[in-house]
């Protein structure tokens, strides 16, 4: 049951109880009893809302960043991890395998804030060895959803015999 209710709210998280149940073919207190389990245990962690920002007024900047670091005696990436995602500028956070360690990706007002947080905030801190970053130029798809406006089709060659 956790895992269907977890498929169905990934791609939308403003179904109602009644139906999640439904869809489920389950009763709604089944639901609640689910999602406040699931919540208190941290498996849901929370109910953002995906926003096309290029569609607003707003101006924001996206960066991906990657991070050397030296891991901390006894706690590892954890510790360095932990200090990073707490700026606000910074959305996530991922240890990754290969040429580095954290990618960290953040959000600013303009290329200059987000040079400004790379510059005076991220890699001042002590166990940061070096950082690459990079702009998103534009956002085709996030979380599985089209940021287009309409559906990414699948570009396919005909191929004739």
């Amino acid at each position: 049951m956790q895992k269907k209710i977890l498929d169905a709210i990934s791609k939308n998280s403003r179904y109602s109880t009644e139906d999640l149940a439904a869809m489920l073919g389950t009763d709604g207190n089944v639901i609640e009893q689910e999602i406040k389990k699931m919540e208190e245990e941290t498996v849901i962690c929370g109910y953002p809302t995906l926003i096309n920002w290029d569609k607003t007024e707003n101006e924001k900047v996206t960066a991906l960043i990657e991070v050397k670091v030296t891991p901390q005696r006894d706690m590892g990436f954890n510790k360095v991890a932990e200090r990073i995602y707490k700026f606000d500028e910074v959305e996530s956070v991922y240890l990754m395998s290969g040429g580095f360690d954290l990618t960290v990706i953040i959000t600013g007002k303009s290329m200059k804030d987000v040079a400004r947080f790379v510059s005076e905030k991220l890699s001042t801190l002590e166990s940061v060895t070096s950082t690459a970053t990079y702009f998103v130029m534009k956002k085709y798809k996030e979380y599985g959803i089209a940021m287009t406006g309409g559906k990414v089709e699948e570009e396919r060659m005909l191929i004739t015999p």
